[in-house]
């Protein structure tokens, strides 16, 4: 039985991925839970359980094991008395993908996830030191590939289609890549699949999935909301809000905390790009700066503490509007109907105009920087293409464990489009080297990226460099096609609102748009899918709570009875 728990400390395992609890939260945790003593070898978690326990150990110890009892059975870490098990799993609702068993006798208690809950609401000290440790934890089993199993070629669309849903989720996970892994092969024979089959997702717990969508793929793991009874009559929602990046986010939870039924729509993975970030340092309130994982995972358990029902993993594809109500239809079928919308489905990076670009994306072309890009490309050279924000913050993750990292830029300085902390910090960084009025020309390899071709503007030479990723940060699309067009938009397709909208392009000459409304009545945009938006991740926050608040004056303009007390407190 292999036992990684004795490996090496990276920082993110340093003070606080195991604390030991002190016994006045010991005490506090009492409250909430049951205790119950276990014997050598009793199963507290197992892998594809549905719902699960925080565990407290009181006496004895338990070892998480990925594949338990089988051949390759693995132990990760071992627990002793004062330290709880779980990850961030637990309190999003993910199926337990390791296993906790008992090796040496003793005492636990046991705390239903409801209970986790309203630790997490109501208990500060422990909520934060709950909420850091999972966070750690996740970190580092997504470094050592603990979870689900991808299997899938490269150069399959699909592939990558689970690939970016993974990564964008921030799910720990294994991929064999059945022409790089010469265990892939090995791994189809035993589980006696045809590569016909692939892409497959091995679920821990034993489920195989065959090329799911990402709808199937979240809702093996828990992660989805079960689409509405299409026998049953649609409830209307008072709010609905599509796209769940801090916008969304911050939509959603304002206008569940003020009373309104909301529903969050996103189809790829909370927290949007912010949520791909490794260090956002200029938000307000955290001076050390605090991940985009953990911004979504924060802003997550408030909207779950709220009741916010969230329906993941199917896109919008269609939007109708009745006098009261408008329809918003999802790609599983489902059509949700709402007093009010607001939009919030944000941008995405802008693809490089270079050949063989689609051969290599996720496979060294990347358009985020999270754990999983940067494991893919330890130890080796990385060039950036971007000289915006999220470039800058991808420069310094990655240079924490490539051996280079090159960011190129068309323009003479970052001065432009960068926050001068940034610049300062990569200015000071030995690994980071900008290359200006330069370009990406072409993209080498074979059947992996493994050399780029740079062209230099200000002599016009050429130079060749190797590395290992590509990652783009260069301009915006928004995410529009859904509305086909019946929204006005500004010509590069984001959605105009309030004074921006010209007369002409107004559904009613009644209709004076509020500050964040479109040109149809009771549909809001907030965020980077807004025309003539601030790309900061505080502005989008800000939005999408004061678009709550315009919500409200909409609803009182069109009759709908919103108590006082509730339009006095929305801030």
């Amino acid at each position: 039985m292999a036992d990684a728990s004795a490996g090496p400390q990276t920082p993110s395992e340093l003070p606080g991925y195991r604390p030991v609890l002190s016994l006045p939260q010991l005490d506090v945790l009492r409250r909430y839970g049951a205790e119950q003593r276990v014997a050598m070898g009793d199963v507290l978690i197992r892998d594809g359980d549905e719902t699960y326990d925080l565990i407290v150990l009181l006496e004895g110890e338990a070892q998480i094991v990925e594949h338990y009892a089988q051949p390759d059975e693995f132990v990760i870490v071992t627990y002793g008395p004062r330290e709880f098990m779980g990850e961030i799993g637990l309190l999003t609702g993910q199926r337990a993908y390791l296993t906790a068993v008992v090796s040496a006798p003793g005492r636990v208690l046991r705390i239903p996830v409801q209970q986790v809950h309203t630790i997490m609401d109501q208990e500060l000290e422990l909520s934060e030191l709950i909420l850091r440790a999972f966070l750690l934890r996740h970190s580092r089993l997504t470094r050592l590939g603990s979870g689900l199993t991808l299997v899938g070629s490269r150069f399959d669309v699909n592939t990558r289609r689970l690939l970016e849903v993974l990564s964008r989720n921030r799910l720990s996970s294994k991929w064999l890549d059945l022409e790089g892994d010469p265990t892939a092969e090995m791994f189809l024979r035993r589980l006696n699949v045809p590569v016909a089959d692939l892409p497959i997702v091995v679920v821990p717990g034993g489920e195989l999935l065959r090329n799911p969508t990402n709808r199937a793929l979240l809702d093996a793991l828990g992660l989805a909301t079960p689409p509405a009874d299409d026998d049953a009559a649609p409830e209307v929602c008072d709010l609905l809000v599509v796209g769940g990046g801090p916008a969304g986010l911050a939509a959603a939870v304002y206008g569940a905390s003020e009373g309104l039924t909301t529903t969050l729509a996103e189809d790829t993975a909370l927290g949007g790009q912010a949520g791909t970030s490794s260090r956002i340092e200029n938000y307000l309130g955290f001076p050390a700066g605090l991940s985009g994982e953990e911004l979504a995972a924060r802003a997550t358990l408030q909207a779950h503490k709220f009741g916010v029902r969230m329906k993941l993993g199917s896109r919008a594809v269609a939007l109708s509007s009745r006098p009261d109500t408008h329809q918003v239809r999802f790609e599983d079928g489902e059509l949700v109907s709402a007093r009010s919308v607001i939009i919030a489905t944000g941008a995405r990076y802008n693809r490089l105009q270079v050949d063989r670009l689609a051969e290599f994306e996720d496979v060294g072309v990347y358009y985020a920087a999270t754990q999983m890009e940067a494991q893919a490309c330890t130890g080796k050279p990385v060039v950036i293409v971007g000289g915006g924000n999220s470039a800058g913050q991808a420069a310094l993750f990655l240079a924490r464990t490539c051996s280079d990292v090159y960011v190129v830029i068309r323009g003479q300085t970052l001065g432009n489009s960068m926050s001068r902390y940034l610049i300062e910090r990569i200015e000071q960084a030995p690994r980071i080297r900008v290359l200006y009025e330069t370009e990406v020309t072409a993209l080498l390899g074979d059947g992996a990226l493994e050399r780029l071709t740079l062209r230099h503007n200000a002599d016009g030479t050429t130079s060749t460099l190797a590395v290992g990723g590509l990652f783009v940060f260069i301009g915006a699309t928004p995410s529009t096609e859904w509305l086909n067009g019946q929204l006005a938009m500004d010509e590069d397709g984001f959605v105009l609102t309030g004074a921006d909208i010209p007369v002409a392009q107004l559904e009613s000459v009644e209709h004076v748009p509020l500050l964040l409304e479109t040109s149809r009545p009771g549909i809001f945009c907030v965020g980077d899918v807004r025309s003539r938006s601030v790309k900061r991740v505080a502005t989008a926050i800000g939005e999408g709570s004061m678009a709550v608040r315009l919500v409200f004056d909409r609803l009182q303009v069109t009759g709908v009875t919103v108590a006082e007390s509730d339009r006095a407190s929305v801030v």
